[in-house]
């Protein structure tokens, strides 16, 4: 199953892979050259197929839990102070998704959204220090009785382009359900109580959903 975000760039790139195959076939007379392009585009086209991809994920809903809001390997995981919304002191989980990695942003808690921004930015690498004060972002603040607030916080990085964002003012929303896309290479940071009991490690793999990142005390 593939994401809603990818229809359009899927059947564009289907529709500019088929015409390309007619070309080469048609003017491009050495053998082995004709298959080595007819290779490279099909394996580009497969590349967009597996970017675009909507794994569905067994999600265990528990109000005592923040899961992972996407795929990847987690790269930080500090205390720091949050400017933008608390202005204070948080645990931060950041999770940085390559490109082969699945792109839908999950939300990591039920409850009721309490803010939710766009930034416009730059596009640094999406490890750099800056990136998550300078580059396109967006912030949502999720909050229920049992885990309280949670912020994350989704990041373009350098090959990113377009964030989507689903997550709007006093809506209620249930943990593990799609929350948006990033697309082409990016990060999400959460943002969390201090009191969080954090269940990874760095450069832990983990996924979308279905990760436990922490639990409250």
């Amino acid at each position: 199953m593939f994401h809603k975000e990818g229809h359009k760039i899927i059947f564009i790139t289907l529709v500019f892979v088929v015409g390309t195959f007619f070309l080469i076939d048609e003017f491009i007379l050495n053998e082995w050259l004709r298959k080595g392009l007819m290779i490279a585009i099909l394996v580009f086209f497969i590349l967009i197929l597996q970017f675009f991809r909507n794994p569905k994920r067994n999600t265990h809903s528990n109000s005592m839990q923040a899961l992972s809001p996407v795929d990847g390997k987690v790269v930080v995981i500090e205390e720091v102070q949050e400017n933008e919304v608390f202005k204070d002191k948080r645990i931060q989980v950041s999770v940085f998704m390559s490109p082969i990695n699945v792109h839908v942003t999950r939300y990591p808690i039920s409850g009721k959204v309490t803010f939710s921004k766009y930034h416009p930015g730059k596009f640094l690498v999406a490890w750099h220090p800056k990136a998550s004060e300078e580059n396109e972002r967006t912030t949502v603040v999720v909050e229920n009785e049992n885990f309280g607030k949670v912020l994350y916080r989704q990041i373009a990085g350098a090959l990113a382009k377009r964030i989507v964002n689903y997550a709007k003012v006093d809506g209620h929303v249930d943990q593990g359900t799609d929350s948006g896309f990033i697309k082409f290479g990016s990060r999400v940071d959460l943002f969390l109580p201090l009191d969080a009991d954090i269940k990874v490690e760095l450069n832990q793999k983990v996924r979308g959903g279905e990760s436990i990142i922490a639990e409250i005390k």
